[in-house]
């Protein structure tokens, strides 16, 4: 511990890094009743606090170290800070990144003077080149979070944090991927403030370090979510692991929703644009504040990065108002005759704003429509799907249903009648080109495709709905198929979504 805050006050960052402001969110802390802070660390060179602890670990290397040159795995933040500090530090610097990284953030990279390799489709297989290659050519190795030096360059925030703050931070919320700004900041914060809390932050889908500590032990997630890419951690460092152990108060877990309405607000507040991940710190403050009825307290949120792809904002923007809670979906069953869908809009919508609505007639007696509607909140949601029922139309609320919500409201068209043995499954697909190929590869010849969706999220991974025709007779080739694919996939069949509409 002591140790470890001496490396915190003995950092280098500053040589590289800026200390960055402490802004109040106005419109954040009047909708929570609360004062909310914003540590904004997109505000740095690399817009990420990535810079901090690669920048610290680099500028401690031997001569020896430097001479051989430095080499890490990353898709992204901790790429760019290790290549910002090798160029300012004049050392060599190699960065094997997946395959599927996007270009802005590969082009940033080698703007920096870095060599890059691309290699395999995630974070796993670059990081295995890049162990491959640091032992080949006798280079060294900068981790993203487990390492001392890192762990202290990050926890030079919780330093500015506490020195800002005009008062005593009752809590501070911040993101966890491996685990090194929350170790570093938590360490730093409980041996000069003990009654501040640590809050981390994780999406549901890459919560390796809530498992954790809830396991007593690391352990590894068989898949990562792939809208927060800058998180998506399989398994967490030894050391971050250690110290969350002793200095992190709690943990709460945070859908892809709430991450799109955190970044609408921080945008509202700051007029910035903050990655997915970046926002984690605020998604998770709103929805603390909101299930534990927090008020009146001083809350601090870090703005953890603001790499976004601009293809991405489209994606946002469709799911934020969900992250609000200002917007629902719903499956519901009209008679199909001459007046219905006027009678329920008229009737049972009334004044409420509609956001959109699917029709498909599903057969001479009855209809689905999938309609979006504007609520102010839960429970106005709940209401009318009440009064809904007691107007006698049968109605499944998939305000949650992911399914609908990715694909299924952009494709509404009904089931042919034609098909048959159909099942359906959600795939993840690297965004590379080939991906599509490799898996019509190693598909039976003898299986045919009945639905193909797919949506761009503007990360690394590509979401696509696939209907195959599969005999019964074939369905062991197909679990052979989908293990060997070695992509990430769900399956879908039984969902509500896909047997109303499709």
């Amino acid at each position: 511990m002591d140790k470890l805050i001496r490396h915190i006050l003995t950092s280098r960052v500053y040589e590289a890094a800026i200390e960055t402001p402490l802004d109040t969110a106005e419109q954040l802390s009047r909708r929570t009743g609360n004062k909310v802070l914003l540590k904004r660390e997109d505000m740095q060179p690399v817009f990420s606090f990535k810079i901090r602890g690669a920048y610290n670990k680099i500028a401690h290397l031997t001569a020896e170290e430097c001479a051989r040159g430095i080499i890490t795995a990353s898709a992204g933040n901790h790429a760019q800070g290790v290549a910002f500090s090798a160029m300012k530090l004049g050392i060599r610097a190699v960065i094997v990144m997946p395959l599927t990284t996007p270009d802005i953030k590969v082009n940033a990279v080698k703007n920096f003077g870095a060599e890059v390799i691309l290699h395999g489709d995630n974070y796993s297989d670059a990081a295995e080149q890049c162990l491959y290659l640091k032992d080949k050519y006798d280079m060294t190795s900068v981790h993203p979070f487990d390492d001392e030096l890192v762990i202290a360059g990050q926890g030079t925030i919780a330093v500015e944090i506490l020195r800002q703050c005009p008062e005593k931070p009752d809590r501070i919320f911040v993101p966890i991927g491996g685990g090194g700004l929350i170790s570093g900041i938590a360490a730093y914060v409980k041996a000069i403030s003990p009654d501040t809390l640590v809050i981390g932050v994780e999406p549901v889908d890459s919560n390796a370090m809530a498992r954790s500590l809830e396991a007593g032990h690391r352990v590894v997630l068989d898949s990562v979510g792939i809208f927060a890419d800058g998180v998506a951690v399989k398994k967490v460092g030894s050391l971050t692991y250690g110290l969350c152990r002793r200095f992190v108060d709690d943990i709460i877990l945070v859908d892809t929703d709430e991450i799109c309405s955190a970044i609408k607000s921080i945008y509202q507040d700051t007029r910035t644009i903050v990655e997915p991940a970046g926002a984690l710190g605020v998604a998770g403050l709103v929805k603390y504040v909101k299930t534990r009825g927090i008020t009146g307290e001083t809350l601090v949120a870090v703005n953890s990065g603001a790499n976004m792809n601009f293809e991405r904002l489209s994606y946002v923007a469709e799911r934020a108002q969900m992250g609000e809670k200002h917007e629902a979906l719903f499956a519901v069953t009209i008679p199909e005759e001459p007046g219905a869908l006027k009678r329920f809009c008229l009737d049972i919508v009334k004044e409420r704003n509609i956001t959109e609505l699917n029709y498909r007639l599903s057969s001479r007696e009855k209809a689905h429509i999938l309609v979006g509607l504007g609520i102010r909140d839960e429970q106005e949601r709940h209401t009318f799907a009440l009064q809904m029922t007691q107007s006698g139309f049968v109605n499944s609320d998939l305000t949650d249903n992911e399914l609908a919500k990715t694909h299924v409201r952009h494709m509404v068209g009904g089931r042919s009648l034609e098909t048959d043995n159909e099942v359906l499954y959600r795939f993840w697909f690297p965004e590379r080109s080939g991906a599509l190929r490799t898996f019509l590869d190693a598909m039976s010849q003898s299986w045919n495709i009945s639905v193909f969706h797919y949506r761009i999220q503007g990360g690394e991974y590509g979401s696509v709905l696939i209907g195959l025709e599969i005999p019964p007779e074939d369905d062991h080739k197909l679990n052979r198929f989908l293990n060997r694919l070695g992509y990430r996939y769900l399956k879908e069949t039984d969902n509500e979504a896909y047997r109303l509409f499709m």
